[in-house]
């Protein structure tokens, strides 16, 4: 996996990736990345299929890179799921290092790694646009839990980066944490923090695991869809749910 990963890195961005200069970043890093770790042979890169391209076709099955905006992808999956497996791939970023870009000179600021770790759960504001083509049985999921650097450009309201207006200008993968495949219902059980009572509500979720309510909230809902919880019940204003498995 890290040998891959390494692989694709070097192909996209090159060895000297620490230091890369302005004019070499595009804002589609991570996915030219990400796909090139599943496929580096390009003959299966960019198919046309149907009246869509897809990411990666082999072998009768379609993979589609989402950073961010699942939502895009319905009417994609619409088209292709009900003739070929499609597997889903949304990396989620674990450590942030922030690097400051004078879009005038080209000059950078010293790496900063910002204090904020993600987790996998976050991946559910984007799963949870999707939602309903989650228990297809032709679709599959796999999240990609990645360190990254972010490059900024200091061209917002002022140049002290504590006022908004700056733009995101790329994200380049540094490091891959984990790789997760969600294939059938079953494998997302993973994700119920283990010391969840049996009956819980969406705050007993949002508290074992350490996430706001409202995502809590949008991942039980994934999971309920998926028959993987059931609700029994109402505890306050809340609904109260029980694992099936």
């Amino acid at each position: 996996m890290q040998s891959r990963f390494e692989g694709a890195l070097q192909k996209i961005v090159g060895a000297d990736r620490e230091r890369p200069t302005i004019g070499t970043l595009s804002e589609k890093t991570v996915h030219a990345v990400v796909k090139n770790y599943f496929e580096p042979d390009e003959d299966h890169q960019e198919i046309p299929i149907e009246k869509y391209v897809a990411d990666i076709y082999r072998g009768g099955e379609i993979l589609e890179i989402q950073t961010r905006q699942m939502g895009r992808l319905k009417e994609k999956l619409s088209c292709f799921l009900p003739n070929y497996q499609v597997t889903v791939v949304h990396p989620v970023l674990h450590r942030k290092t922030l690097i400051w870009v004078d879009p005038d000179t080209g000059e950078m600021s010293k790496p900063r790694k910002t204090g904020k770790i993600g987790t996998v759960y976050t991946a559910f504001s984007e799963l949870y646009l999707i939602r309903d083509f989650l228990t297809d049985p032709n679709l599959r999921v796999t999240l990609l839990l990645m360190d990254m650097t972010e490059y900024k450009l200091l061209n917002g309201r002022s140049k002290d980066r504590k006022h908004f207006g700056a733009e995101r200008f790329d994200r380049i993968p540094t490091s891959l944490i984990s790789q997760i495949d969600l294939n059938c219902p079953e494998d997302y059980m993973q994700f119920i923090p283990e010391h969840l009572e049996e009956e819980f509500t969406s705050l007993d979720f949002a508290r074992e695991a350490h996430i706001p309510r409202s995502l809590a909230s949008n991942i039980l809902q994934v999971f309920h869809m998926l028959g993987i919880i059931t609700r029994i019940g109402t505890r306050g204003r809340a609904y109260l749910y029980r694992c099936t498995y």
